[in-house]
Order: structure tokens, then C-alpha cells, then sequence
């Protein structure tokens, strides 16, 4: 089409836009009505559109949503987008399943909103999701930072639109180190991580990347597309949103919203998590979450929905048929 408007022999820019005018005349249009009509060839041809649901505050939240079937979301972690789970979504939705997962605010393709960019912000952006697609009976899939927003979900909105839920290298019950939760990691090690991301953030992520998928220990296998890959979703991050996201995903207690869950769920979580240590996450919410159902890879890092992908979609599969 472009080729068309550069080409010596096909009509010019003014003779095109005249066409159009005389066109809009005959029609005994007004010019700015004609403009405005959905069906205007001019208006419509070569638009890009995007799949974006707008909540209460304003902020556009891009998903996508393939498939048909039984219902799948996929919350995603922190600072990445939904792109992390098109290896579970191409494969679920192969297998009968619909899926769909959306950018939090402030990720990849949504608005890098200004405020929200909390636990209680995240939950409710899923839950404008799930009601603005009428989503009911639906499975939820969180890892790390979506495992929260899961969880915060629940506790909030309750389960009448959930099936069962999934927590995969997730944050609940709560990261940080208090006199409540001993085990937990150091304000410190949080305050550097904002230190990174407020600093020199594209490098900060790629070294980042090296630790989230187990880079760094002898024999692993990781290539440089997954290290590549998970500093091109960062940097589509915001600064602002993924520098407050850090309170959201370390300081946020889980415990009362995983009392409140009374559907089917399953934690999945790799042994060797260098981002997210199991001892203090998925070990404790199996057994907060009634009848969870838990299982653990030995060795394995925190990017395990990348670095396992196979098995993670067979458990989740296992998981969601049975």
C-alpha cells in the first residue's frame, strides 16, 4: 500500500486526498462527520490496535487473551511482562484451554500509571480483566510477583469467579525480614534493589537475569536469548513503576489473603531460587493455603516457567485436568 503513494506511476498524495474530498462532497457529508465514521475507509485502513481494557483510574492494561476453552490467567513477575508466559500459553491453548494474561500497569504495553503501583492496585487491575472479559470458572496463574497479586486478588474479591489457583516461585507469604518473619530477607537487600533500578537499571537487569534463571551455578544451561529476552521485558518497565513495585512484592503480607483461599491450588517452586528462597515462600504458604497441593524441583532457579518449561506445563496440565 505504501508502494502505491511512492510509485512514479500511481496517483499522488493531492490527488488522492482530492479524490477523497469530491467523494466526501457527493456523499452530502460534512467533512468532519465523514472523518468520524467507523466505516471510512480512511479511517479504518492500516489502523494498529491493541487489546487493552481501561480501569476505574484511567489506566489502559494491555492483554492477550488466545484460545478456547476452559479458562487460564497468567499473572506475570516482576519488572516482566506477559511475553514470560507465552511458553505456557502457546501450550495450553494448544491443549484446549483459553488463556489470557495481561502487562500489570506499568509493564510492557500497559500505561506506566503514576499511582497503583501496589499489591491492592495489581489485584484490582486483574479483577477489571476478568470482569471486562466476563471470565468465570477461571484457573489463576501467578509466578513471583503474580503469585501475589493472585493471592491479593482472592482475599479481596473471593473465589466466585476462580476454579483453582496456581502459585509458581511466588512472594507470599511475605519477603521481608520482620519480628514476625524472621526467616525473611533483609530491608537491605530490597533498598538495592531499588538502588539498581534507580541507578544504571539496563545493566542492573542484566545481571539480574543471571541469578533469575540460575545462570551463575556450575552446569546450568541457560541461553543467551533467555538472558537477552528477560532484560528486553525489563527495560519496558517503567522506572517509576518497577521502582515502587519493589515495596509491593517485598513488604506486602500474603498471610490472611492465603487463609481465605477454599479452591484447588497448587505451589510450584524451584529448590534452588536465589531471587525468592523457598524455605521462606512456598513452604510456608502450603501451609496456609487449605489442601494445597505442593511440589518442588530440585536445583532449579526462580525463572522456572523458562528454564523448566516442560515440566511446568505438564504440572500445570496434570493440575488444571484434574
Amino acid at each position: 500500500m505504501i508502494d502505491d503513494f511512492l510509485s512514479p506511476a500511481g496517483p499522488s498524495r493531492r490527488d488522492v486526498l482530492l479524490g477523497g474530498l469530491a467523494a466526501t462532497v457527493a456523499a452530502g457529508l460534512p467533512i468532519a462527520a465523514q472523518a468520524q465514521t467507523p466505516s471510512s475507509p480512511s479511517s479504518t485502513k492500516g489502523a494498529m490496535t491493541m487489546s487493552t481494557i481501561t480501569t476505574k483510574d484511567g489506566t489502559e492494561i494491555y492483554y492477550k487473551d488466545w484460545g478456547t476453552g476452559p479458562v487460564i490467567t497468567f499473572s506475570h513477575g516482576w519488572p516482566l511482562n506477559s511475553d514470560a508466559w507465552d511458553g505456557q500459553m502457546l501450550f495450553l491453548a494448544q491443549n484446549g484451554f483459553r488463556v489470557v494474561a495481561h502487562d500489570r500497569r506499568g509493564h510492557g504495553r500497559s500505561s506506566q500509571a503514576s499511582s497503583g503501583n501496589d499489591m491492592d492496585g495489581y489485584a484490582e487491575d486483574l479483577a477489571a480483566v476478568i470482569e471486562a472479559l466476563d471470565l468465570k470458572d477461571a484457573t489463576l496463574v501467578g509466578h513471583s510477583t503474580g503469585g501475589g497479586e493472585v493471592a491479593r486478588y482472592i482475599g479481596r474479591h473471593g473465589s466466585k469467579r476462580v476454579a483453582k489457583a496456581v502459585l509458581i516461585a511466588a512472594v507470599p507469604p511475605i519477603m521481608l525480614k520482620t519480628e514476625a518473619n524472621p526467616e525473611g530477607l533483609p530491608i537491605e537487600v530490597f533498598d538495592g534493589i531499588r538502588a539498581g533500578v534507580a541507578g544504571d537499571r539496563s545493566q542492573y537487569y542484566k545481571e539480574l537475569a543471571v541469578a533469575f534463571y540460575g545462570a551463575n551455578r556450575p552446569g546450568a544451561k541457560v541461553s543467551q536469548g533467555t538472558l537477552d529476552q528477560f532484560w528486553l521485558w525489563s527495560m519496558q518497565a517503567g522506572a517509576k513503576n518497577a521502582y515502587e513495585s519493589v515495596k509491593a512484592f517485598s513488604e506486602t503480607d500474603f498471610t490472611e489473603d492465603l487463609k481465605k483461599f477454599d479452591v484447588p491450588t497448587l505451589v510450584l517452586h524451584g529448590e534452588d531460587d536465589q531471587i525468592v528462597p523457598v524455605k521462606d515462600s512456598a513452604r510456608k504458604s502450603a501451609k496456609l493455603i487449605k489442601g494445597a497441593k505442593d511440589i518442588y524441583y530440585p536445583g532449579a532457579p526462580h525463572g522456572i516457567t523458562a528454564t523448566h518449561q516442560d515440566q511446568v506445563n505438564a504440572d500445570l496440565l496434570a493440575f488444571i485436568r484434574s
